[in-house]
C-alpha cells in the first residue's frame, strides 16, 4: 500500500474590514481530493480545537478543510466592531473570499450557525465573494429566541465564574451538565471546559449578549443552499425544537434529532457531522 503524504497546514491569519485578524487553518485532503472545501465555523466559547476530530475524519474522505477561530475567540483578535451577527456573518464571508473556493460547504455550530445563517441570508442571490454555497450543515443552532437573561450575561463575564471553569473538576461538573448530553465522557468534558475557559469573559460576555433580538426566519426562505440540521435531544443550551424551526423555513433543508447528544454536537456527534457533509457532496455529484 502506498503511503499518502499530507500537505502540511496552512496557518494564516485573515484581516477584516473593521481590523480583526482571525485565525485559519486549511488542511489538505489526505485521500484523493472530492474538489470540495468544507469550512467549520465554531460557537461561543469554543475554538477551532472543537473540530479536531470532524475535520480529521473529512480530510480522511478527500475534503480539503478550512477552520477559523471566531473573532476574540483562541488566536483571533475582536477588531473596532462589537459582536453582533451580522458582523459576524462578515467575518464568515472574508474567510470564504480568502478560501476562493466555489461551491464551499459551510458547517456551524451554535453561534457559527447564526454566522452562517447571517451569510446565507445577506447572499441569497449568489452574489457572495465565491459564488453560492455549496450547503449548509447547521448544528444546535437557531433563527430566533436567542435572548440571553442578564443573570447568564453577567455570569459569563464574572471573575468568580472564570475561576470556577478554570479548575478542572469544578468546571467539567459545571459546564458539562448543561452543555453536553449524559453521555459525553471525561475527556470531552475536560475539551469543553479548557476551550470555554481559555476565552475570555468579556468576549464571552458580548458574544452571549450578541444574540439578542436576532430573528433570522423571514430571510431564510431566499436561501437555496441544500441543508442539513442537526440537533441534540438533550440540548439545553438551544432547544431542538429552535433547530427544527430552522429547517422548516429553509426551503430545501432536512432536520434530525440525535439521541442523547447534548449541545456539543462537534465533540459528541462528529460522525453524524460528517455523514451531515457526505449527504450534501453525494447529492451534488
Amino acid at each position: 500500500m502506498t503511503a499518502v503524504t499530507a500537505a502540511p497546514a496552512t496557518e494564516t491569519q485573515v484581516p477584516t474590514d473593521d481590523g480583526a485578524l482571525l485565525a485559519v487553518s486549511v488542511l489538505a485532503p489526505l485521500a484523493p481530493a472530492t474538489g470540495t472545501t468544507v469550512l467549520l465555523a465554531h460557537g461561543w466559547g469554543a475554538s477551532r480545537r472543537v473540530w479536531s476530530t470532524v475535520a480529521d475524519r473529512l480530510i480522511r474522505c478527500g475534503h480539503r478543510v478550512v477552520a477559523y477561530d471566531q473573532r476574540g475567540h483562541g488566536a483571533s483578535s475582536q477588531g473596532r466592531e462589537p459582536f453582533g451577527i451580522a458582523r459576524l456573518g462578515s467575518d464568515l464571508a472574508a474567510v470564504l473570499d480568502h478560501v476562493a473556493s466555489a461551491d464551499t460547504l459551510v458547517v456551524g455550530h451554535s453561534g457559527g450557525g447564526f454566522a452562517a445563517l447571517s451569510y446565507a441570508s445577506s447572499h441569497a442571490s449568489g452574489a457572495g465573494p465565491t459564488g453560492p454555497l455549496g450547503g449548509l450543515v447547521l448544528l444546535g443552532t437557531a433563527a430566533h429566541d436567542q435572548d440571553t437573561p442578564d443573570g447568564e450575561v453577567r455570569m459569563m463575564g464574572s471573575a468568580l465564574f472564570q475561576r470556577a471553569v478554570s479548575r478542572p473538576a469544578l468546571g467539567r461538573k459545571l459546564l458539562g451538565q448543561n452543555m453536553l448530553g449524559p453521555g459525553a465522557d471525561r475527556q470531552l468534558r475536560e475539551v469543553n471546559r479548557q476551550m470555554f475557559a481559555a476565552t475570555s469573559p468579556a468576549v464571552r460576555a458580548e458574544a452571549f449578549r450578541s444574540s439578542r433580538g436576532m430573528d433570522l426566519r423571514a430571510a431564510l426562505v431566499s436561501v437555496t443552499a441544500p441543508t442539513v440540521v442537526l440537533a441534540g435531544a438533550r440540548d439545553k443550551v438551544v432547544p431542538p425544537r429552535l433547530g427544527r424551526v430552522v429547517a422548516e423555513a429553509l426551503p430545501r433543508a432536512r432536520f434530525e434529532e440525535l439521541p442523547d447528544a447534548g449541545h456539543m454536537l462537534p465533540l459528541e456527534a462528529p460522525g453524524a457531522v460528517v455523514s451531515a457533509v457526505h449527504e450534501l457532496t453525494q447529492g451534488r455529484s
